[in-house]
């Protein structure tokens, strides 16, 4: 922890993936948006933050000096490292690379290169107020059904229902051993987010207002809504914070 109280943070932005679904021919972190790869939009985000101290990238082992030369137009400190085979893989890469005195991770999808420094600021404050693990989350508006077979099994209360972004933060301890944990009972195949290693671990994770502009990249369409996106946040900066928690109307 930092002399004046505050917690030193470390970002860890995954950017490993092969991006298969979005069909662009290289790996996603590399796509461009509006002239600026995904990875690039998102470091400025995290190097910009002033309660974000270091960066860490865990870049596609096939391509890691494009994306070093990338990272460092951005930030030139940051630490760029390969990533492994599963997401579960790159995050713990990710996390050996962290600097001894680091308190706390946020660990985020370079997929969402348009997450607000507000979200950034609310996960940071939670962990701050001692929380081990906050994720940012969004009302669901859609209604959601349980289907098997071709047949609706169930209609789920959306009320209760929230989607969920990154950056997840966690006191990075606790987040190792989260991890330790889960290895060595062989959990981690089916790891689609950091939270749920927590959770695993029996830890309580609390939850802050994420925001839609925090929108994740996977398919064709989302890098085409991206595209538009990025022309107005380029001309207009970050968006105004939102309370996304609230139920849809």
């Amino acid at each position: 922890m930092a002399a004046n109280g505050q917690l030193t943070v470390a970002a860890i932005l995954v950017a490993a993936g092969a991006g298969q679904r979005l069909g662009a021919g290289r790996p996603k972190a590399l796509c461009l948006l509006g002239g600026r790869t995904l990875t690039e939009r998102a470091v400025a985000r995290f190097a910009a933050h002033p309660a974000v101290r270091d960066v860490v990238v865990v870049a596609p082992p096939t391509h890691l000096a494009e994306v070093a030369e990338l990272v460092a137009r951005v930030q030139s400190q940051a630490r760029v490292v390969a990533g492994g085979a599963l997401r579960p893989d790159s995050v713990c890469r990710g996390l050996d690379a962290t600097a001894p005195d680091v308190d706390a991770v946020l660990v985020h999808d370079v997929a969402r290169p348009f997450v607000p420094a507000a979200v950034i600021s609310r996960v940071v404050a939670a962990l701050s107020a001692g929380a081990v693990g906050v994720i940012p989350a969004v009302a669901v508006t859609d209604t959601v059904k349980r289907v098997e077979s071709g047949r609706v099994r169930a209609t789920l209360a959306r009320e209760s229902l929230r989607a969920v972004q990154t950056p997840q933060g966690f006191r990075r301890e606790v987040l190792v051993a989260a991890y330790a944990r889960a290895r060595s009972e062989g959990l981690l195949a089916d790891v689609t987010d950091d939270a749920s290693v927590l959770e695993a671990a029996g830890h309580p994770v609390d939850v802050v207002a994420g925001d839609q502009h925090s929108l994740k990249i996977t398919t064709p369409w989302d890098l085409r809504i991206a595209e538009l996106l990025a022309t107005v946040l380029d001309r207009d900066g970050q968006p105004a914070a939102a309370d996304a928690l609230g139920e849809p109307r």
